[in-house]
């Protein structure tokens, strides 16, 4: 069963894309991440409360965050591991959270920042084998591969990552001057914007033997688009089949995904369009519209 998951601000929207179902969970609740577990979901509610299913329609709570807003989860070799603000990582420990102290102690620390002057985030996980990898913003991506028991810095603070993921031993950080990528697990990167009309990127997404990448002119979004290329991510070309010309806001981190295989990619707009492509990104078609503002598109 290929199924579209879109989060958004009032709800969890299932589109089942075998029969044409769709239903919502959660409605009325501000979905800020989803995340696959096996076949079971975890979902972070209003920036808040940590959810998980037991089974496939029921839901409970796990843990519910004071003082900090979650940003995103992943199930990872360092277990169940939530990104916060402020750049904190808590684990899923029985019935709540705890802090992951490791984090708090991570090389090069005091050196991240947000061009605002506010504190830094967490704002994307993932993993790769033994390796698990945090993506700060601004902070570059730490790894650790001792199941998040130390920390170690990556990609230079500046490259300014959005999201970080990964895929055919390769991992891909989308930033503000294109998309970098590494095949020695974060020791060297190299980075293109070949093909990019703009370089600001902010999602990324591995979808068979290519990759997904979204673009735009800056932080306000102007003249998103997205783009597909090969795995060395040498080069980009448009996507332009059954897609608008633009798009008026950034394409956003966690906003893009595609089953590994490359047989599905989805993305979603701050303007509530759900989009979908079974042929890497070649032509798309529009599969919803009129949702409130999306936030995570998780493609199973």
């Amino acid at each position: 069963m290929a199924e579209v998951l879109v989060g958004t601000k009032d709800g969890l929207h299932r589109y089942d894309l075998s029969t044409g179902n769709h239903r919502i969970e959660h409605e009325g609740r501000a979905i800020t991440h989803v995340a696959l577990e096996g076949w079971e979901l975890w979902a972070i509610l209003d920036g808040r409360e940590i959810v998980h299913t037991a089974g496939v329609d029921w839901w409970f709570s796990v843990s519910r965050l004071s003082g900090l807003q979650a940003t995103c989860v992943a199930d990872t070799r360092a277990g169940v591991i939530v990104g916060t603000s402020s750049a904190h990582l808590c684990r899923i420990a029985g019935e709540g959270v705890e802090r992951l102290d490791s984090f708090e102690r991570a090389p090069g620390r005091k050196d991240w920042f947000t061009p605002w002057g506010g504190p830094p985030d967490t704002r994307s996980l993932t993993e790769d084998g033994d390796t698990v990898y945090v993506n700060v913003h601004v902070g570059g991506i730490l790894r650790s591969h001792d199941h998040g028991e130390s920390w170690q810095p990556t990609i230079e603070i500046e490259a300014d990552v959005h999201q970080v993921t990964t895929g055919h031993g390769n991992v891909y950080a989308a930033g503000g001057a294109g998309l970098s990528v590494s095949g020695d697990k974060g020791t060297t990167w190299a980075t293109s914007d070949e093909g990019l009309h703009a370089s600001y990127c902010r999602a990324v997404a591995v979808c068979g033997d290519m990759i997904l990448l979204t673009a735009s002119t800056g932080p306000r979004g102007g003249r998103s688009a997205v783009y597909r290329g090969p795995i060395d991510a040498s080069s980009f070309e448009r996507c332009d089949g059954g897609l608008p010309g633009w798009f008026g806001h950034n394409i956003d981190t966690y906003c893009l995904d595609a089953k590994p295989d490359g047989s599905l990619a989805a993305f979603g707009t701050e303007d509530g369009r759900l989009f979908t492509s079974t042929d890497q990104g070649r032509s798309w078609s529009q599969l919803a519209k009129g949702l409130s503002e999306i936030r995570r598109v998780l493609v199973t």
